[in-house]
């Protein structure tokens, strides 16, 4: 008997993926007090953007990632001039000096291995698994890095890894997205395909092909096979980056942008754009940031777990809109799933 994507959980698992990435908000915390004195820089006055990260020695994604979560946290904002500054909260506890300050108590952390580590990666703009001459990440793929994802044992492991969480979000897209009279699902970058084997079994005309790596695409084709859709998934390995991407009326985009920096982002999003057809819908499946980049905590301090481990971050929803609409996309309201997920449609023109 094939096994069901469609069976959701009976109890939302969010809280344990805020637990298990609470680490990071007291990384983030400590590194900005003890490592980049942080709150002592903006005691004085509110500084710019560009003039704090300079002033830090921080590129920019690497600054977003610090400031996002302090922002969450309730310990900067933006002053009426648009520059950062403190709040009352950092203002009375977080300045060496202050009466109440507490810094001190958060720099018993400042030599943790964790700390040491998040430093490191801030510093340097590149995540855990690079090599200290070449652009490379353990996690991603792209030519020119060295990706865990090509090697049989390590790509296996992760994409399975990347699967538990996926089980739990894939019947309710599935469920909330309308794929009604699609006849081909692309899912680029689909690891195991859950998510297309979810929709296919939901939708009993469509078909489906899931773009990915070759070491990746044995661990679909053997999902395929146990959930009983083999004939109606297809398994094509490529790079997103540089291959043609296979034609649908629907491609989606589950938990792929966030890996990437901007610029291939942007070029991402404009590969897909122009393999849709006519009328043809970009899915962005994701978690989305505020548009004012100041929370939700969760979400800011997944950013810098995918920032430890990727090219990428945590994105707006604005930003994603602007890359929608610079690739000739009309963007939609998101949908919500799961685990802080939602999606973002964008609509080609008819």
């Amino acid at each position: 008997m094939p096994r069901s994507a469609l069976n959701q959980p009976s109890v939302d698992p969010t809280p344990i993926f805020e637990h298990f990435r609470g680490s990071f908000g007291s990384e983030l915390l400590t590194a900005a007090i003890t490592h980049f004195d942080l709150f002592g820089r903006l005691a004085e006055a509110p500084k710019s953007f560009d003039a704090l990260r300079n002033e830090l020695g921080l590129d920019q994604r690497p600054a977003l990632v610090l400031l996002t979560a302090m922002r969450a946290m309730g310990l900067l904002a933006d002053d009426e001039a648009g520059r950062v500054a403190l709040t009352p909260l950092a203002s009375e506890h977080l300045v060496t000096g202050g009466e109440f300050d507490v810094s001190d108590y958060v720099g018993l952390a400042a030599d943790s291995p964790g700390v040491v580590a998040m430093v490191a990666r801030l510093r340097s703009n590149r995540p855990a698994g690079s090599d200290s001459d070449e652009a490379g990440a353990a996690f991603i793929y792209r030519e020119g890095i060295d990706s865990a994802m090509e090697q049989e044992q390590s790509a296996r492991a992760l994409t399975l890894v990347l699967a538990g969480r996926a089980k739990n979000v894939a019947p309710v897209m599935a469920e909330r997205v309308s794929l009604d009279g699609v006849k081909r699902l692309v899912d680029v970058g689909g690891g195991t395909g859950i998510y297309s084997i979810a929709f296919l079994q939901k939708n009993r005309a469509l078909r489906a092909v899931v773009f990915d790596r070759p070491e990746v695409l044995k661990v679909a084709e053997e999902m395929a096979a146990a959930y009983g859709v083999s004939d109606r998934l297809e398994c094509k390995a490529g790079d997103m980056f540089a291959d043609e991407l296979p034609a649908g009326e629907v491609i989606l985009l589950s938990n792929i942008l966030h890996d990437w920096d901007v610029p291939e982002c942007q070029s991402l999003v404009q590969r897909c754009a122009d393999a849709l057809p006519t009328g043809g819908r970009l899915l962005v499946h994701d978690v989305y940031l505020n548009d004012a980049l100041d929370g939700p905590l969760p979400i800011a301090l997944y950013s810098a777990n995918l920032f430890a481990l990727t090219e990428g971050r945590a994105y707006s929803a604005a930003e994603y809109r602007t890359w929608l609409r610079e690739a000739g996309l009309t963007p939609c309201e998101i949908i919500p799933t799961l685990v802080h997920c939602g999606v973002l449609p964008g609509l080609a023109a008819c």
